[in-house]
């Protein structure tokens, strides 16, 4: 942000008015600007310069700051020494000078302005759904997609025109695709800047349209595209395929293909982040006894070893058996985690078994035996409390 003073950067009095501070910038604006004056960094820093200047002399709340406390007032404000391109400056002031191409039109060239032979519109992005199993994800994989879309037409090699005199410069917008709309209003002037209806914004028209495409300069196909999905990713994640969607209209660049993630919810993993969890169901005397088991995992068939006694809900960790993690090294685990099964029917004999088993201690802890018997179970003062607040009561 320059030190100098901004009206003796302008070249005005501190009582200007508007205009005058407006009308100075235009001619210095005009004098300094790089167009007219090529590789001269003394003449960019300049036209910077002075447009920092206005910048805070157009403003009258900015204007009042500057005059009270002058510099210091104006720190976090536009730092216009940062713009490599003057272009983007004059972008933010383009309206003091009339024209729609910014210097460009001015000085004659650059702008905005688009010729016959120019591109057309730019073909819409395509989206596409992959559904993908956890394994898949797990490991990462290739897949070739086959996809619907809008192809560039042979016939006309995506001009849309029957031949090469059959594109001529839209009269509405003379070729800029643009149509400028200008108000004034005691506030200033207002440029509206809109898309030309009378050539859908490319700036030419077609006069002898392509009879295969209709002028559309693309037709309906189909095409293969093959993409590398890595490992770890999640439902929502999505893969850009720069170039590879819709031909554009009239020779305009093709869209984009974003491929959107869908994880397929697995017969029996459910997964965690990069971790999987796994429900192993196993007998009352295999928790009871111990034994060891073979279980599956991504990766193939994997033993768990369970101790005597296990209870419910114990959980052993698998470790480096999950899902790779997203653009980093190592993968997640597998967490087993341990549900005693409960047959629903029984045969006499197996009833009967039970029944003598039951009367054991060992089946039939001594503190559960309690808890049944006490009075919590039927306190009627504890109707507040939860069930497992009760049972938490019972075995503290």
């Amino acid at each position: 942000m320059s030190k100098k003073d901004y009206y003796e950067i302008l070249g005005v009095e501190r009582e200007a008015s508007g205009d005058e501070i407006k009308s100075s910038y235009r001619k210095l604006a005009m004098k300094y600007h790089p167009d007219r004056n090529p590789d001269d960094k003394e003449a960019e820093e300049a036209f910077k310069e002075a447009t920092e200047a206005y910048e805070v002399l157009s403003d009258e709340t900015k204007r009042d700051r500057y005059n009270r406390y002058g510099h210091d007032a104006m720190r976090g404000g536009q730092d216009f020494h940062q713009y490599s391109n003057v272009n983007d400056i004059f972008s933010i002031f383009g309206d003091l000078f009339g024209g729609a191409g910014g210097f460009g039109d001015i000085f004659g060239g650059g702008g905005t302005r688009r010729g016959p032979n120019s591109a057309g519109e730019p073909g819409v992005e395509l989206r596409v759904r992959l559904p993908l199993t956890l394994e898949e994800i797990a490991a990462g994989v290739d897949k070739t997609l086959n996809i619907r879309l809008w192809t560039i037409c042979d016939s006309c090699s995506g001009k849309g025109a029957a031949s090469s005199s059959g594109i001529a410069q839209c009269p509405a917008c003379r070729g800029t695709g643009e149509v400028r709309q200008i108000s004034r209003s005691v506030f200033g002037q207002f440029v509206n800047i809109a898309p030309c209806t009378n050539c859908s914004g490319s700036g030419q028209v077609i006069k002898d349209p392509c009879k295969n495409c209709s002028g559309e300069g693309r037709v309906k196909g189909e095409t293969t595209v093959s993409v590398k999905i890595p490992a770890g990713v999640n439902s929502g994640n999505y893969i850009p395929m720069r170039g590879k969607g819709n031909a554009g209209r009239r020779g305009g660049p093709a869209g984009d293909v974003m491929v959107i993630i869908e994880e397929k919810q697995h017969e029996y993993f459910i997964r965690e982040d990069d971790d999987i969890i796994y429900d192993l169901h196993v007998s009352f005397p295999e928790a009871v006894l111990g034994t060891t088991i073979a279980v599956p995992t991504l990766w193939g068939e994997a033993s768990v070893t369970l101790s005597a006694g296990t209870q419910p809900g114990h959980i052993i960790r698998l470790r480096e058996k999950g899902v790779k993690h997203l653009n980093s090294i190592g993968k997640g685990d597998q967490h087993v985690r341990i549900n005693v099964f409960v047959p629903k029917s029984l045969s006499s004999k197996e009833k009967a078994l039970l029944k003598e088993l039951a009367d054991s201690p060992n089946i039939a802890p001594e503190r559960l035996e309690e808890w049944r018997n006490s009075d919590i179970n039927n306190k009627k003062g504890n109707d507040d409390k939860g069930f497992f607040d009760r049972v938490r009561e019972a075995f503290s």
